[in-house]
């Protein structure tokens, strides 16, 4: 079918990106190659001049080289790529191009969404995204066509195919708490009651108005239901599902780093870092994070770490800046097409909307390490900045989310209060 979806604007008003050359794409990401990527690097021969293959292989799918310190092996030491400095923009290859860009298709329309994993996007700086859709636009239709052709099969719920208009009432309930007065733990706590509430509901024969009266419901209920249901401590198998559930949110495997290994090895060397952030506790050395080294800070130490409080001016107002980048990128993942459907595995969107919320978790705690790691009891806004970026950088490209594992543990979490124990706390 070669029919191309118009593409709609992000909804999130504000948002801005502009590139500002700060690089940390090139050093942080691996990039993995299109066929017509391949050959383009080829024909322009830089296996010659850089006397080494700047093409790798890895579980069957093929990247760009990196260096010893993580670095594209196209990086100039000016910050600039040298692809792009001698063949221009769109000899890069389609995923350097892409990017933050992210187009998510549907059955009558593609959405475009942003990547918080670019500084630019997280700190909020340069053009608005909406002034920004042709470029995206015209990126996917060179690159990246199936971005814009018709997905069929959207799911509301398990096994449960969506209805004409009960996603964009879904989304307008959620962005409408995610945007209300409450503060940001309270509005956190709702989104978790929902999903909690959604996911072990019988939703067969809710349809139509009675699924937008449902919501309705749901939604005008939270201000009351929540403080009538306090919220326990997350129990030890809650903690470690959420532990491992951050692993595998900043978990990178790089070809190079790793030595190229076989694909069971690597695998098994997978399954090995993921038990060991599973069972961590106490005084033990939080493992290293992707290609972050560890051993800064131990478990306890990261749980001990408080968000930022309003009893100090400064803390206020990193508590505000926190506050308004946690509601931005809530939005954008979730009016981005980054929740569920195409751009989250093909996900239906109440389980998507429980991955959500564990998301929000692990970039919670991510923040609170950050914190540990400077030995600080409190949570910055650069803290949480740096948080949202790792986290973000995972979004629609670690094909291990989107498996029986992760469906697994939110079954486990959306039961005994799940979702909001391991999300309390956080901010």
């Amino acid at each position: 079918m070669n029919i191309a979806l118009p593409v709609l604007a992000l909804a999130t008003p504000g948002q801005r990106y502009t590139c500002h050359g700060c690089g940390n794409c090139c050093r942080d990401f691996t990039v993995q190659l299109r066929p017509k990527d391949v050959a383009r690097i080829v024909e322009q021969g830089w296996m010659a001049r850089l006397a080494t293959n700047p093409i790798v292989s890895f579980r069957g799918q093929h990247y760009l080289r990196q260096r010893a310190d993580g670095a594209c092996i196209f990086l100039m030491g000016d910050g600039r790529c040298q692809v792009h400095a001698e063949y221009g923009f769109e000899a890069k290859p389609i995923a350097c191009q892409m990017f933050p860009y992210m187009v998510a298709p549907s059955h009558a329309t593609a959405q475009m969404g942003v990547s918080f994993a670019c500084q630019s996007v997280v700190e909020n700086k340069g053009k608005l995204v909406n002034e920004q859709v042709n470029d995206a636009l015209r990126i996917a239709l060179r690159g990246l066509p199936e971005t814009l052709r018709p997905v069929t099969g959207l799911t509301l719920a398990h096994k449960r195919l969506a209805e004409p208009g009960e996603i964009e009432w879904f989304t307008k309930r959620l962005v409408a708490w995610i945007e209300s007065d409450s503060p940001l733990r309270i509005r956190l706590d709702g989104i978790a009651w929902i999903a909690q509430a959604l996911a072990v509901a019988r939703l067969t024969r809710v349809r139509g108005a009675r699924w937008n009266e449902l919501l309705d419901v749901l939604f005008d209920a939270l201000a009351a239901e929540l403080p009538l249901h306090p919220i326990a401590p997350p129990s030890p198998r809650q903690i470690a599902q959420l532990q491992s559930a951050i692993f595998s949110r900043t978990e990178d495997p790089k070809p190079l780093a790793q030595g190229a290994p076989s694909r069971l090895m690597s695998i098994v060397n997978q399954l090995r870092r993921s038990r060991a952030w599973r069972t961590g506790r106490g005084t033990r050395v939080v493992p290293a994070m992707g290609s972050q080294s560890g051993g800064s800070a131990s478990f306890a130490q990261v749980w001990r770490v408080t968000a930022a409080s309003d009893t100090h001016e400064s803390e206020a107002q990193a508590r505000e800046a926190i506050d308004a980048l946690m509601t931005r990128w809530l939005r954008a993942s979730i009016e981005g097409g980054r929740s569920w459907g195409s751009g989250y595995y093909g996900w239906n969107a109440v389980d998507g909307l429980a991955a959500l919320c564990i998301t929000t978790a692990s970039i919670g705690w991510v923040a609170r390490y950050e914190a540990a790691r400077e030995a600080r009891a409190s949570v910055t806004l650069d803290d949480v900045r740096r948080a949202v970026r790792r986290i973000d950088r995972t979004a629609g490209r670690a094909p291990w989310l989107g498996r029986t594992s992760e469906r697994l543990r939110i079954a486990f979490l959306v039961r005994d209060d799940g979702l909001r124990r391991v999300l309390h706390g956080h901010f």
